[in-house]
């Protein structure tokens, strides 16, 4: 349970991460193909660090964030992407079981070969109740091709745990509706 909690509150940050749906809307550069590892750190946070890969493509990607735009909509009632000199810097404000997260990210990187995502976060709510502010830091980088065993969207999460981005549609069903 407590890891389908960690993945479940790591999906409501990258929903934060995507495009808000809309002519205007700036998106976020598509990331090039093949395996990347992602290395999560949190400070003031009960998840403990973790080390990721997720094989992807160009149409992934693209998937990735129609796919899951909708269901950030859903749970999500501020999405704002700018472009700096720099990078690009989000701004979000989610909700789920009760409770709300505000987010800030700033991206950095080439999504070529390296990118890292700095954010801070204000969560209210849930079981505890207490307020908690919490920084993380993704630092991605490309290392090579997708091992034969891997199909674009599988992530391989600590502990040897294997998902497919693409069964986003399972992990819709865990979120309540407004």
């Amino acid at each position: 349970m407590r890891r389908l909690l960690i993945v479940s509150w790591s999906t409501v940050g990258l929903l934060a991460l995507l495009p808000a749906s809309g002519a205007a809307a700036v998106e976020l550069p598509v990331r090039k193909a093949g395996l990347w590892e992602m290395k999560v750190v949190s400070t003031d946070s009960p998840s403990p660090d973790m080390t990721m890969q997720q094989c992807t493509d160009e149409t992934t990607d693209k998937d990735m964030s129609t796919a899951m735009s909708p269901m950030a909509k859903q749970i999500c009632s501020k999405q704002d992407i700018q472009k700096t000199a720099t990078g690009y810097v989000t701004d979000s404000v989610c909700g789920m079981a009760g409770i709300t997260v505000k987010s800030r990210a700033e991206i950095t990187g080439d999504f070529n070969s390296a990118y890292t995502v700095k954010s801070t976060s204000h969560s209210e709510g849930g079981i505890a109740g207490a307020p908690r502010d919490t920084t993380t830091t993704i630092e991605a980088k490309w290392i090579g091709a997708c091992k034969a065993d891997q199909k674009p969207g599988d992530i391989m999460m600590p502990g040897g745990m294997k998902m497919n981005i693409k069964d986003m549609e399972k992990l819709k069903a865990l979120i309540p509706k407004k």
